[in-house]
């Protein structure tokens, strides 16, 4: 799994001209999903990115998780994290078929829940506009 984790201090996401899901002060969330990932990588993400301590303490310093900050997480499925970027024209060959990417990112989503942070989420498949205000800013990629 690949996820670019960016913390925002707004996030929101539509389908079809319509807002679906909107946070606050957190996480924004862009996840893809390989073919050899298992559940069990989709739990090691979520307790990551959960206990990141990338958000600012008292003395400036990123030092605090997302519970210590009150955030909330917005999670929007992105298959073109996987792209094969060696011609002009991306292929996507890399990224897990479908079926597979779906069921683990609701089970991404799960966990996520599991840990405390229900998150907001885009619709997997659908054509979404994401908009954001990242805070920092701070973006980071992870590839478990």
């Amino acid at each position: 799994m690949r996820a670019v984790v960016t913390r925002v201090r707004e996030a929101s996401v539509r389908v079809g001209g319509e807002e679906t899901s909107a946070i606050g002060q957190g996480y924004l969330v862009l996840l893809g999903v390989g073919p050899e990932d298992t559940r069990e990588t989709a739990e090691k993400l979520a307790e990551k990115i959960v206990h990141l301590r990338v958000f600012e303490d008292e003395t400036g310093r990123m030092n605090r998780d997302i519970a210590a900050v009150g955030g909330s997480i917005l999670v929007v499925s992105q298959f073109t994290l996987y792209a094969d970027l060696r011609s002009r024209r991306p292929g996507f060959s890399h990224a897990a078929p479908p079926s597979l990417a779906e069921s683990l990112y609701e089970y991404f989503l799960a966990c996520l829940s599991d840990l405390g942070f229900p998150p907001a989420h885009g619709t997997f498949g659908a054509d979404m506009q994401v908009a954001s205000i990242n805070d920092g800013p701070v973006t980071l990629l992870l590839d478990l």
